[in-house]
């Protein structure tokens, strides 16, 4: 029998004022932010915290990857082992976890000691996103479903216009360890909003191993969870050396690498809500525009990107598609497995995290190893084997 002959469809949490639930939904939002601002803010610190603790660029990256992987295993991990804990308790636990993650990122002497405290990070990010990805079901009706997941993944893009690119500014104004102590002090006022409004959020089933597996018989989840992993791996390869790669294949000072990473991440938040408003619409059409967006705009950096506007102009094209990466493969995940959200986000969470870590090692080894612009042929080349993947996809009407 399947989950979803199994499992009613969750409801809203009973009691919670309208206005009430989507302040829970912004404060979540905030959470989103935070991770996501956490797991890439090294980004654009990979030569100043490379330069401090003496590794290369692409051994810095690891501060990418670490996390990122880690966050792969526990975002199932994490809901298997508390079982039926109340969310909002587990929720405010693992920002906790990210408050005094962050500090030791600040506080590391080495980058040994970095990297044990980019792994907490991870634990903090894998566990959080699995629950918060799926919670928009829980606090706002049916029909505000698809609004309210694009608020929470705003987050994402709101990491990218604010969190990363200011994180460089502050880390290039007064250095890496200051960024890491405002990111720090910033999850710790988030802790206080999640206290403040969060309703109690019981666990109607604990999530198991059989029944992560349970979501692959479902061909709609499974064309989900390839075409995440092949988005977000290519992605990642490529925008984790996206610095690198402004400075030397269009021309572009390092002193300008920060507000352009502010230009991407406000095309993300543009691209997130008006993918937001497509899904509503029609869900697999938009899926796989994203995916065709993705794979057009990578190789093209490497063929018109070549001078300082060039590269700067498809930055923000790539920005914008890569900004309805997140809510819209997260509500691909939610109409596939609508009886059963928690389990099947907490698997595509896993997969995501997963391929970011993949994405930015293997991304490290290829610029290491062979050439810049490799990584960006092989995002292209990622991107387009997505698109095939969701145009051939089997899809139930919710998808359609």
């Amino acid at each position: 029998m399947s989950t979803a002959e199994q499992i009613p469809a969750r409801t809203p949490e009973p009691g919670i004022p309208g206005k009430s639930r989507w302040t829970a939904v912004s404060v979540v939002a905030l959470g989103t932010f935070l991770l996501v601002t956490a797991e890439q803010l090294p980004i654009g610190l990979l030569t100043s915290v490379g330069s401090a603790l003496s590794v290369s660029e692409g051994t810095a990256g690891l501060m990418v990857t670490v996390p990122s992987i880690v966050a792969g295993f526990a975002a199932p991990l994490v809901p298997m082992v508390v079982g039926s804990l109340d969310r909002r308790v587990l929720l405010l636990a693992l920002m906790a976890l990210m408050t005094a993650a962050n500090l030791g990122s600040a506080l590391a002497p080495n980058f040994a000691v970095l990297l044990g405290s980019r792994v907490l990070v991870g634990i903090a990010i894998g566990g959080f996103w699995a629950v918060a990805a799926g919670l928009a079901v829980r606090l706002v009706t049916p029909a505000d479903v698809p609004r309210a997941t694009a608020v929470i993944f705003g987050g994402v893009g709101a990491a990218n216009v604010f969190g990363v690119p200011l994180g460089t500014l502050v880390g290039g104004l007064t250095g890496w360890r200051i960024a890491f102590s405002s990111l720090s002090a910033l999850a710790l006022v988030a802790l206080i909003a999640l206290l403040a409004v969060l309703p109690r959020l019981v666990a109607s089933r604990a999530v198991r191993p059989g029944l992560l597996v349970e979501q692959f018989r479902d061909p709609g989840v499974r064309v989900g969870i390839i075409a995440t992993v092949l988005l977000v791996f290519g992605h990642f390869a490529a925008y984790t050396f996206v610095s690198p790669a402004l400075q030397e294949l269009s021309g572009i000072d390092e002193r300008y690498v920060g507000p352009l990473l502010f230009g991407f991440g406000a095309a993300g938040m543009i691209g997130n809500f008006a993918a937001g408003i497509a899904l509503s619409r029609r869900v697999h059409r938009s899926v796989l525009a994203i995916a065709v967006a993705m794979a057009v705009a990578m190789p093209l950096f490497l063929l018109l990107g070549t001078t300082a506007i060039g590269g700067a102009v498809l930055l923000i094209v790539w920005g914008l598609a890569f900004g309805g990466v997140s809510v819209g493969l997260q509500t691909w995940t939610i109409k596939a497995a609508p009886r059963a959200v928690e389990a099947a986000s907490s698997l595509w969470v896993a997969v995501f995290n997963l391929s970011i870590g993949l994405g930015a090692l293997v991304g490290g080894i290829i610029v290491d190893t062979f050439t810049l612009q490799g990584v960006l042929w092989l995002g292209g080349a990622c991107a387009l084997l997505a698109a095939l993947a969701i145009r051939t996809a089997r899809t139930n009407d919710a998808l359609r």
